[in-house]
């Protein structure tokens, strides 16, 4: 087995895809109007419309999941992002710089830099 994505279910898709994009500087690969995918060195972001999923999936109701990517430097992008900040940049107990945003959707992201070594 080996873990490919994470797909997160929205009514905006469009909007979705610009805030991940200006936060990771990654640009969005689309299949369609209703699906895109980002993809990293390690996993993919997949972004879908409600369309594509039955009604199981209730977009903003994520209450414990973290959507995490490994950045260079998380204070120097703490100071070009302009986006819903939960918590400022902090260093974790396990050495990790930590800077944690909500996507539109209300998703908690979490973009964080390792110690040096």
């Amino acid at each position: 087995m080996n873990f490919v994505s994470i797909r997160v279910i929205t009514e905006d898709v469009a909007r979705l895809v610009g805030f991940y994009e200006r936060v990771t500087g990654l640009k969005a690969a689309w299949a369609t109007e209703d699906f895109a995918q980002l993809q990293t060195e390690s996993a993919t972001l997949a972004i879908g419309s409600t369309r594509t999923v039955g009604p199981f999936a209730q977009p903003g109701q994520n209450r414990s999941v973290l959507i995490e990517f490994l950045v260079d430097d998380v204070d120097a992008l703490f100071k070009e992002l302009d986006e819903d900040v939960v918590q400022e940049p902090a260093t974790m107990p396990w050495g990790n710089r930590s800077l944690l945003l909500r996507d539109p959707d209300g998703n908690v992201v979490n973009l964080f830099s390792r110690p040096p070594a």
